[in-house]
């Protein structure tokens, strides 16, 4: 087909940070990848922007498999905080009061209201 590009399952993105192996970052306000290798400031490297990843969570935070997870781009977690922050997928474990993580599938949700 003429006018396809690629998959699209990995992106290569620029960070405006640094951003580690696995670490997931927002481009554009919008587009959440997780780095596929460590990359630097400023330079572009690849991101994937679809799968199944551990990420970071609030400790503080229940969370349930089929929550939608949203991204805090300034503590570089994820939690169920709709309000100022981008849904990047849904949980598809539990994870407990406190704990350090949970698995997130990328680009997967359920709209809000349903």
């Amino acid at each position: 087909m003429k006018t396809f590009i690629q998959s699209g399952d990995i992106l290569t993105l620029t960070p405006s940070a640094a951003v580690a192996s696995g670490a997931g970052n927002l481009f554009g306000g919008v587009l959440f990848g997780v780095a596929t290798n460590d990359v630097a400031a400023s330079t572009a490297g690849e991101f994937q922007t679809c799968g199944v990843f551990t990420l970071p969570k609030t400790s503080a935070l229940a969370i349930s498999i089929g929550d939608r997870l949203f991204w805090d781009a300034t503590n570089k977690v994820v939690n169920k905080t709709a309000t100022a922050q981008v849904c990047i997928g849904v949980a598809v474990s539990d994870a407990a009061n406190p704990s350090a993580s949970v698995t997130v599938k990328l680009g997967a949700y359920t709209p809000s209201g349903t």
